[in-house]
């Protein structure tokens, strides 16, 4: 997939298509919430399978039922569709 940082009126336009994430810090962002721990982590534990299949990385922070993604494409200096591809995987896994 490419590795192309896309304009900011192609990430604007993917966004306007959820609710779910948002820009924080240039990058994109959701914050997951689960029942409890177990759920949270096996979330991360299929996510991080599934990005490692995508050969792209997610920054995340856990605790507890709490799960905070920030998605970007560090080759690129920017979100490029290799992001999108895995916020949507994401949402998939999460039950959406």
């Amino acid at each position: 997939m490419a590795l192309e940082k896309l304009a900011t009126a192609e990430v604007e336009s993917w966004l306007a298509k959820t609710d779910s994430w948002s820009i924080d810090d240039g990058k994109l962002f959701r914050e997951f919430k689960f029942k409890d721990f177990s759920e949270a982590f096996a979330f991360m534990t299929r996510a991080a399978m599934e990005a490692e299949k995508q050969d792209h990385h997610p920054e995340w922070f856990n605790v507890w039922n709490n799960v905070r993604v920030h998605l970007t494409t560090h080759a690129a200096k920017g979100i490029t569709k290799r992001d999108f591809k895995l916020a949507e995987t994401m949402n998939r896994l999460a039950g959406e």
